[in-house]
């Protein structure tokens, strides 16, 4: 009983139990739950006494309550009680602002918060110290008790004021450089009597520089158009001229001006593609691809090389999937293969699959002039080359292994080199094996073979707003023996179908056409008005993704510009195939 008189009870007394040990054996529950509360309290006070901020209680109208050892460090005392000893008034001994303080006051009292504001509070021994603190206010402890949690920022002020130094110096330099660059103009403009004419010159100049900036990404998109459209033309036409009987002189320079017409057409794909990797124009579109069906692609693609340049060409594939995008996947590989012919001048060219732990690897070997260790990495810088004896007859500008690093990691995989001079190299293109699942078709459609005068009599539309084009499609198609009729549109078409009297076979139509419609608009509404579901092709030079994707929702098959004519004559077989089906 003393104790109770004395008011000094427990948790256990107030329950009545402290005294009564029978009474225990019936709250197991309860005495459980009691030594969960202490361990409770135990791990709040370890984390009060432990936290990296300061965190405190105190009366606004009198000093400190309470607070934890991070809050004295703070402070520059050596331990939370004396902390709390010492300060007896919060207003005067703690903030370094009377009139900081006396805003939070009201803040509090009006919102009952303050969040993350920036002050300076007094240290131990003169000083002061930069905090952000959010203070809560507890109206049930006291009617002007509050909780705070102070974090130092120190540092950061520090920080953010060495970089206003640095701005303020950076912009004094720049000053001083702007009134060293008036001087020179002044001057200069004194010795050639042409003030206002320079300054004229000079801020159109700058208008055409912002301008050209801004329109960056719109210029190669225009420029995969118009310049490959002239290239589109004179192919056409030089492949007309290579068919033809002429004297084997002019067949050499017809031959030489075919071969010209290819490194132009690849150096101008090759600088796009590579302006279009920097800009980040060009996104992977991820399919399931057969590893079997991508390389005997590139395998019936390649022979004709090989046997122009005569090597050998010895391929190993084998089943399986990868995730990947296909289009970059084979561009990635016919740029090794290609470097790989460029580079050999006897033996030949070895494209291995194989599994490695789990990981693909997609291999070109060759046994041409090798690569010395000091210039590995130096091969997939923009514009570089080894000097090599033998290029099969054509030298590239040193993009083609740039543009294979750009895409390789693009997709997020990983390409091995080893190279040994006068041995060979081998490039890995090394990537993860996926199980099977529904896949996409890895490379364009083979078409049917057909004989030289299968297309004889055949009725063809091309529809094409460049009239160079048109000429030059006409004149390749009537020497493969079709009957061709030529329109820049879509009411031009129309008529010149109306007056044949013949409905074509097959349609042959330019994506970008006047007055801003598509070759699918036209295609779709030449169907309509002669009722009939002709076959149908896009011929196109924009090579943007956007344009890409959008053909591939309309299942229209595509060419780009310059056109392959063994390509044309493969896909124009294949639509008239259908026709006939």
């Amino acid at each position: 009983m003393t104790d109770q008189t004395n008011g000094d009870y427990n948790v256990e007394d107030l329950l009545g139990l402290g005294s009564h040990s029978v009474r225990k054996n019936y709250y197991p529950a309860l005495l459980e739950r009691l030594a969960d509360i202490e361990a409770e309290k135990n791990r709040y006070k370890w984390l009060f006494d432990n936290a990296l901020h300061g965190i405190f209680q105190a009366d606004l109208r009198g000093g400190l309550l309470s607070c934890n050892p991070a809050m004295a460090g703070i402070c520059g005392y050596a331990s939370a009680d004396a902390l709390t000893d010492a300060i007896i008034r919060l207003r005067e001994q703690l903030f370094c602002s009377v009139k900081d303080f006396d805003d939070i006051r009201l803040r509090l009292l009006s919102e009952g918060r303050v969040q993350a504001r920036e002050t300076r509070l007094i240290r131990q021994g003169g000083g002061a110290v930069d905090v952000a603190i959010t203070l809560l206010r507890r109206p049930d402890l006291g009617p002007e008790v509050v909780e705070a949690f102070v974090a130092d920022i120190t540092e950061r002020k520090q920080a953010r004021e060495r970089l206003e130094r640095i701005n303020v110096e950076l912009e004094a330099r720049v000053n001083e450089r702007t009134r060293e660059l008036r001087k020179a103009n002044d001057g200069l403009r004194r010795e050639i009597g042409e003030r206002e004419k320079i300054e004229a010159e000079l801020v159109i100049a700058m208008r055409a520089a912002e301008e050209a900036n801004r329109s960056k990404d719109k210029y190669l998109a225009a420029a995969s158009h118009d310049l490959l459209q002239p290239l589109n033309a004179a192919r056409l036409l030089v492949s007309t001229l290579q068919d033809r009987a002429l004297p084997p002189d002019e067949h050499h320079l017809i031959d030489r001006v075919h071969r010209a017409l290819e490194g132009a057409e690849d150096l101008l794909a090759d600088l796009l593609d590579i302006s279009k990797l920097d800009q980040q124009a060009i996104q992977p579109d991820f399919t399931y691809v057969a590893v079997d069906e991508l390389i005997q692609g590139l395998a019936g693609e390649f022979e004709p090389v090989a046997e122009h340049a005569g090597l050998r060409l010895k391929v190993r594939s084998r089943g399986g999937q990868v995730r990947t995008d296909v289009r970059m996947m084979t561009r990635i590989l016919r740029n090794l293969l290609a470097n790989a012919f460029r580079y050999t001048r006897e033996g030949g060219v070895f494209l291995n699959v194989r599994v490695r732990e789990g990981l693909l690897h997609l291999e070109v070997w060759d046994s041409g002039v090798g690569i010395p260790d000091d210039r590995l990495e130096d091969i997939f810088r923009e514009f570089h080359q080894l000097a090599a004896p033998h290029t099969g007859g054509r030298k590239g500008v040193g993009l083609g292994l740039a543009i294979v690093d750009r895409m390789v990691r693009m997709l997020g995989h990983r390409i091995e080199v080893k190279s040994r001079p006068g041995v060979g190299s081998r490039f890995s293109i090394v990537l993860p094996l996926e199980q099977p699942r529904q896949m996409a078709s890895p490379s364009p459609a083979r078409f049917p073979a057909m004989d030289a005068h299968a297309l004889d009599g055949r009725q063809v539309l091309v529809i094409d707003n460049e009239p160079d084009i048109l000429v030059s499609m006409r004149a390749l198609l009537e020497q493969w023996g079709c009957e061709v009729m030529t329109a820049e549109g879509a009411d031009e078409a129309l008529a010149e179908v109306k007056a044949s009297g013949q409905l074509p076979e097959a349609i042959l139509a330019d994506y970008h056409l006047n007055d801003g419609r598509t070759g699918c608009e036209v295609i779709y509404g030449l169907r309509r008005s002669l009722g009939e579901d002709i076959p149908a092709a896009i011929i196109t030079a924009d090579r943007s993704d956007a344009c890409r994707r959008f053909l591939k929702t309309q299942y229209f098959p595509v060419l780009n510009k310059p056109v392959k004519p063994n390509r044309l004559r493969a896909l124009l077989t294949s639509l008239l195939g259908t026709a006939v089906s």
